[in-house]
C-alpha cells in the first residue's frame, strides 16, 4: 500500500499530498517560493529530488533517499517522516498566518509509493512534469513555472535538482523535450 509503506534510505519514491478539502496550498508566487525553499531546508539534505511539481492543491515529488544510516539513532522512517512533517507543518503554520486561517492545510497522510520498475520511473517523471498541462492550467509544458521541467532544458545552469540520474535516459536535450510533448499511457501508474 502507497500509503503505509515505510521510507527506506537508497530508494527511490514517488511522494505528494493534496490541501485537504477545497483548499489551496498555493494562492500567489511568494507561497511556491516559500514552499521551495522549506523544501530545501528540510528535503535536501536527505534526498536528491529529481523531479517536482507544485500545483494549486496538490504536490509530487520523485527523489531517492540519501543512505544517511550511519547518522540515525532512531528508525530510518520515522526520521525521514520527521523531516517531511517539518517542511508541511513549517509551509502550514506559516500559511495559516499569512492567510488568516486555521486548521489542517494538507491530508492527514503524506502518499508514497516506491519506484523499483524503471519503466514505471521513466513514466512517472513525464507525468509529473506534466501534470499542469494534464490538469489544464497551461497548454505548454513551458508555461509552468513551479516544476522541475525548465531545469533539466538548460544543464550548464545550476540546480538543487539532481538531473544526471534522469538524463541517462536521453540522448540529448531534445530528445527530453520531445519525450515530454509525446502522449504516454499511464496505463500502471496509480496516482490515488
Amino acid at each position: 500500500m502507497s500509503n503505509t509503506e515505510n521510507f527506506e534510505c537508497e530508494y527511490v519514491y514517488h511522494i505528494y499530498t493534496h490541501a485537504n478539502g477545497k483548499d489551496l496550498i498555493f494562492r500567489e508566487q511568494d507561497n511556491y517560493k516559500y514552499f521551495l525553499d522549506k523544501l530545501v531546508k528540510y528535503i535536501f539534505p536527505i534526498a536528491e529530488i529529481y523531479a517536482y511539481c507544485l500545483m494549486p492543491n496538490h504536490f509530487h515529488l520523485l527523489l531517492r533517499f540519501k543512505n544517511i544510516n550511519q547518522n540515525l539513532n532512531e528508525d530510518e522512517h520515522k526520521y525521514l517522516m520527521k523531516q517531511f512533517s517539518n517542511l508541511l507543518n513549517g509551509y502550514a503554520k506559516a500559511y495559516n498566518k499569512r492567510y488568516n486561517r486555521k486548521g489542517s492545510l494538507f491530508l492527514d497522510y503524506l502518499k508514497r509509493k516506491r519506484v523499483n520498475d524503471e519503466k514505471y520511473l521513466i513514466k512517472l517523471f513525464h507525468y509529473i512534469h506534466n501534470n499542469p498541462v494534464n490538469h489544464g492550467f497551461v497548454k505548454d509544458i513551458n508555461d509552468w513555472k513551479y516544476s522541475s521541467y525548465r531545469s533539466y532544458i538548460n544543464l550548464a545552469k545550476e540546480s538543487k535538482i539532481e538531473r544526471r540520474e534522469m538524463m541517462q535516459y536521453f540522448e540529448t536535450i531534445n530528445d527530453y523535450i520531445e519525450y515530454h510533448k509525446s502522449n504516454v499511457e499511464y496505463d500502471f501508474l496509480i496516482i490515488e
